[in-house]
């Protein structure tokens, strides 16, 4: 038999004992966590319409999405790349007569192409969402719920980094930009690219006042300190950007004053699903690992598609990943 025969599909891992079952352990350890938590576990198929997985927030991962024809109907369908659109289709079509919802998943999600060169596109994805509550509790909530898990798994010196799309979006409503023009922006806000936008916004003829206020955007990152500073530099950005910033504020001291508290980080150029997001962002960072190993935020509204429009919030993470940073 030739290697080619028993070669896995780039990106594709197998795990085999022990790793297998520590990985087993870790599965029973975090679900009972949810389930004592509040949380109802779902069993959501690998496969569903495409129409269905691309819906609302997911639309971003139609490039992500294997797509194949059903022999059945001939209608187009796709293998899930995240299990969110999922728990907001579950939450809408099954839980209708409940006020507030909570969901816990656990499974394998298929992704076209890996993050960066090198990494999984088979992770296995654990996570926890939280439909109609629209309080900052329920943000706090998910927060606490993650790096609850981050524990469960062993990894330890975790920073958490927050953000709110609102600040970005209050900003930018003051500057009538054409569709091309913000999407310029935004991706130079994604790269924090300073030059980049001095030079863009010199040959837009911004206004002095409107191009400080971007620059500053970029530079308002760090600690909780940069919250003081933000509302005085964005004072004239107006009261959307105010309220997200009280809105982080609340939270940061409320995660402070839990015991062990993570380090905190405050990025408000931080712009993560922000084509889906609606409010708070945060994520999980450890050292000397360049990217986070867990993610999630407020989505309101995601339901709207499925028919039952409603807040929502919630994080996720790769288990498999997880269990490799425990270890």
């Amino acid at each position: 038999m030739s290697q080619a025969r028993w070669m896995l599909p780039e990106g594709m891992a197998e795990t085999l004992a022990p790793s297998s079952w520590a990985l087993e352990d870790l599965r029973r350890k975090l679900l009972d966590h949810y389930r004592v938590a509040g949380y109802a576990l779902i069993l959501t198929p690998l496969v569903e319409h495409l129409d269905s997985l691309l819906t609302g927030s997911a639309e971003d991962l139609e490039q992500q999405t294997f797509k194949l024809i059903d022999p059945e109907s001939g209608r187009l369908l796709g293998l899930r790349a995240d299990m969110t659109p999922q728990a907001a289709r579950v939450a809408a079509r099954h839980y209708a007569h409940q006020d507030i919802v909570k969901l816990c998943y656990l499974g394998t999600v298929l992704r076209a192409t890996a993050p960066e060169p090198g990494q999984s596109r088979s992770p296995r994805q654990v996570g926890c969402e939280i439909f109609g509550e629209p309080g900052l509790g329920a943000d706090i909530e998910a927060i606490n719920l993650m790096l609850q898990s981050l524990a469960l798994a062993g990894v330890s010196s975790v920073a958490l980094d927050l953000g709110h799309v609102g600040v970005y979006r209050g900003v930018v409503q003051h500057l009538a930009l054409s569709a091309a023009d913000e999407g310029e922006l935004f991706r130079m806000v994604q790269r924090k690219s300073g030059p980049d936008m001095r030079q863009w916004m010199s040959a837009l003829g911004l206004e002095a006042s409107v191009r400080q206020l971007l620059i500053d955007l970029l530079d308002l990152n760090g600690g909780l300190d940069v919250l003081d500073a933000a509302a005085s530099r964005l004072a004239a950005a107006g009261d959307t950007v105010q309220q997200a910033l009280a809105q982080l504020r609340a939270v940061c001291e409320a995660i402070q004053a839990q015991p062990s508290p993570p380090d905190i980080h405050v990025d408000l150029a931080e712009l993560r699903g922000y084509r889906y997001k609606t409010g708070l962002v945060f994520a999980a960072f450890v050292a000397d690992h360049g990217r986070e190993i867990a993610r999630g935020g407020r989505y309101d509204g995601v339901g709207a598609a499925f028919g039952e429009h409603r807040p929502a919030t919630g994080f996720s993470a790769d288990i498999n990943e997880l269990l490799r940073l425990g270890l």
